[in-house]
């Protein structure tokens, strides 16, 4: 086994750049090393690969754990690396060092960035414009709707959207991108070879069918630990130009993530919500403490420093007025026909209404029939969403 990834590596890198990244990786799966350890050993190298020739004084001097200069001397964990590379190669998937030309320079900024990402997808995405779109795992339909209708506005534009495929609003995020053929990319707290939630495994799949992709700091086979997801936290922000927080609580992991983002100097854009619902709090507070109130896609745009703006236009081909006249309002239904557009008035994107109900307040405009076939038609255009027993929410 570590005859064959010894002889793999230097020929996809060449020799001297295999030795390099198979340094990375044994310091990282050391014991009592870390990420900032790592990094600070080998910026006291002149290169990361003269770790294996080193004596153990030599290891100790580069500021390693005793136990952990001896873990490297003695072979321990070149072998880890070469196991853990082989693994790599066998799921087909990648890993960049700190050092790698692909290892997104935004991250690199942050005061303590991931030594070594492991990944499935196009890394060509991590060095492109991305909004970090978080929130809560239990949105309201409004805080949905929301994170969907953005995400999708913003990756129709060009804009990367980065999130940690959780349930909730992640999940909402990384579909939006998806439905406007965008991309995105998932930063997990699991190995990407763990998927977490489980329910989310096609999603998965279709992030990587559509040319994204799915990141991690943690190895192969890393199981969804508590403690993982706030570390994440910061390489969701730090990844990004912008963190856009959806829904969440008082006390959540969304809080870390804006937390993240101001620290590291991200900006910080928030869409307010209803005070009585909970899950309104955290953005409603980051507003008033300065964050921009985002409603539409233009909110964001607006605030993007122009050279990125003029980046994406010339990526994608759109101009700066594109879309707007259809984006400009979140209550845009002069487009419908009027039994829908009167269907469309009575529903709401906070607050489910149920069918029997529907029909009440539209008896003696509408017969049934008629706000059937106009509720089918708003879901396949995809204006209206279908909650379990019969109630029915905007999707904006």
């Amino acid at each position: 086994m570590a005859t064959a990834i010894d002889n793999a590596l230097p020929r996809v890198f060449g020799a001297a750049e295999a030795e390099n990244r198979l340094a990375y990786m044994a310091l990282i799966l050391t014991p009592g090393m870390g990420a900032t350890r790592t990094l600070r050993a080998v910026s006291r190298t002149a290169a990361a690969g003269e770790i294996f020739s080193m004596s153990l004084t030599q290891l100790e001097g580069l500021g390693m754990p005793a136990a952990s200069a001896r873990h490297v001397f003695e072979g321990k964990s070149r072998a880890l690396a070469v196991d853990e590379v082989a693994r790599i190669e066998e799921q087909g998937a990648g890993f960049l060092t700190h050092d790698c030309a692909e290892y997104p320079d935004r991250l690199r900024e942050i005061y303590d960035p991931p030594a070594v990402l492991w990944f499935r997808g196009d890394t060509s995405l991590l060095a492109l414009p991305g909004i970090a779109v978080v929130g809560t795992r239990h949105p309201s339909p409004y805080g949905s709707g929301m994170a969907q209708m953005l995400s999708r506005e913003l990756a129709a534009r060009g804009v990367v959207i980065l999130s940690g495929m959780a349930r909730g609003v992640d999940t909402e995020a990384h579909k939006g991108a998806l439905d406007a053929r965008g991309k995105t990319v998932a930063v997990w707290g699991t190995g990407v070879d763990v998927i977490y939630p489980k329910e989310n495994k096609r999603l998965a799949e279709q992030i990587l069918m559509a040319g994204g992709c799915i990141l991690s700091e943690f190895p192969l086979g890393t199981f969804p630990a508590p403690q993982n997801f706030p570390v994440r936290n910061r390489v969701l922000s730090g990844m990004s130009v912008g963190v856009l927080v959806v829904e969440a609580a008082e006390h959540s992991g969304t809080r870390i993530t804006a937390r993240c983002a101001m620290e590291q100097n991200r900006d910080v854009y928030a869409v307010p919500g209803n005070v009585t619902n909970k899950g309104s709090w955290t953005p409603n507070t980051l507003i008033k403490q300065g964050a921009k109130l985002t409603a539409t896609w233009e909110d964001v745009w607006e605030d993007l420093p122009s050279q990125i703006r003029l980046e994406l236009e010339e990526r994608t081909g759109q101009g700066s007025e594109s879309g707007t006249a259809t984006a400009a309002s979140l209550f845009d239904d002069g487009n419908l026909p009027p039994t829908e557009r009167l269907v469309f008035s009575i529903l709401r994107a906070d607050e489910s209404v149920q069918l029997d109900d529907l029909i009440e307040r539209l008896d003696g405009q509408l017969q049934s029939p008629e706000i059937f076939t106009a509720l089918f038609e708003l879901e396949l255009a995809g204006r209206v969403r279908q909650m379990p027993g019969k109630n029915y929410v905007r999707t904006f």
